[in-house]
């Protein structure tokens, strides 16, 4: 195991002096001043100060790096302080020699929760995903606008927030606003803020999304969704950061972070004239496009083992993998509903899960209709036929054994050819066409004379 690389933050120098001469007396630790450590070593004498708390916060570069409190005139008020503010332990200064090397390489040993500041929430291992990491980690550093874009349930909520936790915000607020709920007449109120008495029921005044973000990131969800008078809004105060509040007088200057995100082509929108172009051209700074999940397949079964994992904990199980049939379902699968899609998936598998059992099973009603949904020609036909024929031609029954609508079964029939001999065309219709039928003889289907 790697030497943890421990950080000293105290701005008292003889405490310092202290806390340096006992780690440097141990093999077992290294200390370092520059890049992100792996522990932090808070000294003080009896108060915390408030400016090295933050310091040590923000050394992180947004990740939370266990801390430990070495105080010399410490006190249980203290430490209860310490705690509630994320430090992980507690020293007093006279067992400091003695405690503090066991303490920090037990906290490092620790299994550490996966830190979204260093994007290990964003799996994936296709070189589109390893492109938006990397990408991810440079623009975060930056102030300038990012427009997110990509199909429903791919994840663009996940990179706003590693936009903002990888960038020099990360300590301020990430206000997530979803811009289709806002109607027209509450945007004012809901963004901006209002004054006492702006309009009936203000009866104090009241800040805005966009003032809560002062400092920090505003993540405008949906922001393709917005009305022609919504966008006109957002692009005054996108130019000038500056806020009116309504019922107010004088406009005040918020300083946040602009990181949008939509499931629609903002491009074609405005040249539709359905979005404003110069908010477009705002918004676009920088740029990032999540592919479907049907355009990265190496990335399915990763995810499938990423959330897998993650419902482990949370159902107190302990699989150690997926089922054969399951792996083919999920690789097989278009997944329409992308990353959200698969995640509810596996959720749903872990609550049909037999605990005794070691190997996740996918839903049945999922992997039969993945199969259905694969097969073609010949193969497709054959199962209409045996569906039809173990149901005694049956249209209602053979649809719920392949899993389809009746309308369904009726199309698949038609495209086949399928026509029970001696009967008229099951088809409605609107379905019937001139395209020449495959006839299937009743004799010697049970119940058929």
């Amino acid at each position: 195991m790697r030497k943890p690389v421990v950080k000293i933050i105290s701005d008292a120098l003889h405490i310092r002096g202290r806390l340096l001469q006992v780690l440097r007396e141990t093999d077992d630790v290294l200390v370092s001043e520059t890049g992100v450590p792996d522990l932090i070593c808070l000294g003080c004498d009896y108060r915390l100060p408030p400016k090295e708390l933050e310091r040590a916060r923000k050394c992180g570069g947004g990740e939370k790096i266990p801390m430990v409190l070495v105080a010399w005139n410490g006190s249980e008020d203290l430490a209860i302080t310490a705690l509630r503010n994320g430090v992980k332990d507690y020293i007093r200064g006279a067992a400091c020699q003695t405690e503090l090397r066991h303490t920090l390489l037990s906290l490092y040993s620790q299994p550490r929760e996966p830190s979204i500041a260093n994007c290990e929430l964003l799996v994936g291992q296709s070189a589109a995903m390893q492109a938006i990491k990397t990408y991810i980690q440079r623009v975060a550093q930056t102030s300038s606008n990012v427009l997110i874009t990509g199909e429903t349930g791919t994840g663009k909520e996940l990179i706003a927030k590693l936009i903002h936790r990888n960038s020099p915000r990360a300590d301020k607020a990430l206000v997530c606003i979803n811009c289709a709920a806002i109607p027209d007449t509450l945007l004012e109120s809901e963004l901006f803020g209002s004054e006492r008495g702006a309009f009936t029921g203000a009866y104090t005044s009241r800040d805005g999304n966009l003032q809560a973000a002062d400092g920090g990131t505003a993540f405008l969800d949906e922001i393709g969704d917005m009305t022609p008078y919504a966008q006109a809004k957002i692009l005054r105060v996108v130019e000038t950061r500056e806020i009116h509040r309504l019922g107010g007088g004088k406009p005040q200057y918020v300083d946040f972070r602009v990181v949008a995100a939509t499931n629609r082509d903002l491009e074609v929108l405005s040249q539709e004239g359905l979005f404003r172009r110069d908010l477009f051209f705002r918004l676009s700074v920088a740029r990032i496009h999540l592919p479907p999940l049907r355009e990265r397949p190496e990335d399915l079964l990763p995810l499938a083992h990423h959330f897998r994992r993650e419902y482990n904990r949370s159902f107190g199980r302990n699989t150690g993998g997926f089922t054969p049939r399951s792996e083919q379902a999920i690789l097989r699968h278009r997944w329409p509903g992308n990353v959200r899609e698969l995640k509810n998936m596996i959720e749903m598998a872990f609550i049909n899960h037999d605990p005794a059992c070691q190997w996740l099973e996918m839903p049945e009603l999922f992997c039969r209709t993945v199969e259905n949904e694969n097969l073609t020609g010949a193969d497709e036909a054959e199962r209409i036929l045996g569906a039809l024929s173990a149901t005694h031609w049956n249209k209602s029954k053979a649809a719920d054994a392949l899993s389809w609508s009746r309308m369904t079964l009726y199309r698949k029939m038609e495209q086949h050819g399928i026509v029970a001999e001696n009967q008229p065309s099951p088809f409605p219709k609107s379905l019937e066409t001139t395209a020449p039928s495959r006839r299937w003889c009743n004799r010697g289907v049970p119940g058929q004379q």
